[in-house]
């Protein structure tokens, strides 16, 4: 749907792609999420779950950066996944301030059995595109993430 606002065509044209694109993006992660939430999982805890699971334990801070997270909500996102018994903190043994969050037994096996699931379900999402649409996305999803405020 475009905008019916009145404005330059400047305007309009930044707006309709903005609204194309969260459109897109709350469509594909609306469907997506429901097969996480009949895991019992957040977008967000998987997430985490797949961060820690590929990249290794890390701190706090550093997870909330990867997934765009705010402190306060990867607080909730690990303290959530902690008491599921998916993820755990650990205090630096040489600086008692530094937490590091990593995954327990049962969160390793949680998204090692859930990742190849949901990565089939991406994987059909973007199937709608073609390869070459699919990496033009990635090109200009890039760009735009990527710009300076």
């Amino acid at each position: 749907m475009p905008t019916h606002h009145e404005g330059t065509r400047e305007e309009c044209r930044a707006l309709n792609a903005y609204i194309a694109l969260m459109r897109a993006s709350e469509s594909v992660n609306a469907r997506l999420s429901r097969a996480l939430e009949a895991s019992g999982l957040t977008s967000g805890q998987f997430g985490a779950l797949e961060a820690l699971y590929h990249l290794g334990p890390m701190c706090q801070r550093a997870l909330a950066e990867k997934l765009l997270r705010s402190g306060g909500n990867i607080t909730m996102v690990v303290d959530n996944l902690e008491k599921r018994g998916l993820a755990e903190r650990k205090r630096g043994s040489e600086d008692r301030r530094y937490i590091q969050v990593q995954l327990t037994k049962d969160g390793r096996k949680c998204i090692k059995e859930l990742f190849p699931k949901h990565l089939a379900e991406i994987v059909r999402e973007m199937a709608a595109l073609s390869g070459s649409d699919q990496e033009e996305l990635r090109r200009i999803g890039r760009t735009l993430g990527r710009r300076e405020s």
